[in-house]
């Protein structure tokens, strides 16, 4: 396989989909680099879709770089967080592909976090029935996560990544350097969706992380490196058997079930993403403990790692009146949902995972129990 990583000598992450696979490239100074973006499709026009944080920082330095490719590059800055990823904030994307008589060969760049890739990725999907999109994350939870596989979403005030499309991008362009300016709060949310990759399928990875946590808290490159480059393979490996989530594509949901709720009951962005799935993972592995799959110690080693990570471990209070009943009708909105039955997914043993649903009366104890948690 040729490399599309200047002068790195490392091998992209290939996800595997026939005619729609694509590339993950990993490595520092990718976004300067012309070569990064050699074979992408051919167009007059480019539009890069970014926000009014990461735009300042990498939005030139993009277009420079994509400009031996594209005669014409447009820009459009959204506003940053959560809380925008709605209709609204969608709809200035297609103003800008509309006032610039952008055509159906036009390509899209992500260019930032989790929320500019999911939004990008639904409008390219929507935009004339589909024009191609390449992902530029430059926060670690995108890089890991978010900017591989193909879904998009907007959210809904009653469910988070409720309305979206599955749509691959061309190609997945992971700067490591991007990783410099990213804010504490933010590395500490990615660092989440690191974790989640080992109960659910790799312990090895998952005892390395353990070990070299305090080298990630300090952003050492080589150790970030290997956490994005793992992250991507094990996730291009579950994609590539499960594209649409018909069935153990669900397990990379590890912590998303409560953690969404927690996104929904709070307001959008009042906990970053990577902050409620954290939370949500500690809930799930209680959750799998009172089911007899695992037992207290992993659950004590799993919020340990959490907190260390600087994320929280104790759930909020979603309705002082009856929390539970709160949970749960959010829980119920879950995608996984099925007839209103809310499912989970579950370690079953360290390193695997399953998607089940459990009893309310279950829930809700575990609900308490992390609400008060010390």
């Amino acid at each position: 396989m040729t490399s599309l990583i200047p002068d790195s000598g490392l091998d992209p992450v290939r996800i595997d989909l026939g005619d729609r696979s694509y590339d993950i490239a990993i490595g520092p100074g990718l976004l300067d680099a012309p070569d990064t973006y050699a074979h992408l499709p051919t167009a007059t026009s480019a539009l890069i879709v970014t926000n009014q944080t990461v735009a300042p920082l990498y939005a030139e330095r993009l277009a420079r770089a994509l400009a031996p490719r594209y005669p014409k590059i447009h820009t459009v800055s959204l506003p940053d967080g959560e809380s925008h990823k709605n209709w609204e904030t969608l709809n200035l994307i297609f103003d800008a592909l509309l006032t610039h008589g952008c055509d159906r060969k036009t390509v899209m760049f992500a260019l930032g976090g989790g929320v500019v890739g999911d939004m990008t990725g639904f409008a390219a999907a929507s935009y004339m029935r589909g024009v191609p999109f390449v992902q530029v994350p430059t926060t670690l939870l995108a890089q890991v996560d978010s900017s591989v596989g193909g879904k998009t979403a907007i959210n809904h005030p009653l469910g988070k990544n409720m309305i979206g499309a599955f749509y691959q991008p061309q190609r997945v362009v992971c700067d490591l350097d991007t990783l410099k300016t990213l804010p504490a709060r933010e590395l500490s949310a990615g660092l989440a969706e690191v974790i989640k990759y080992g109960p659910i399928a790799d312990m090895v990875f998952y005892d390395w992380i353990e070990s070299h946590m305090d080298a990630l808290m300090l952003r050492d490159p080589e150790a970030l490196g290997h956490a994005v480059r793992r992250s991507c393979e094990i996730k291009a490996e579950v994609v590539g058997q499960d594209e649409r989530e018909g069935g153990l594509r669900a397990i990379l949901n590890f912590g998303h079930t409560f953690g969404h709720a927690i996104e929904a009951g709070m307001g959008y962005g009042q906990w970053l993403h990577g902050e409620a799935v954290g939370c949500g993972m500690v809930m799930a592995a209680r959750l799998s403990c009172a089911m007899g799959l695992v037992d207290q110690a992993f659950v004590d080693r799993l919020a340990a790692l959490v907190h260390r990570a600087g994320l929280p471990t104790v759930a909020p209070v979603l309705d002082p009146r009856d929390n539970v009943g709160r949970y749960l009708a959010l829980m119920r909105v879950d995608k996984k949902a099925e007839a209103g039955e809310i499912k989970f997914v579950l370690i079953d043993h360290p390193g695997h995972a399953r998607v089940q649903s459990v009893p309310d009366e279950v829930v809700a104890r575990v609900i308490d129990a992390s609400v008060h948690h010390p």
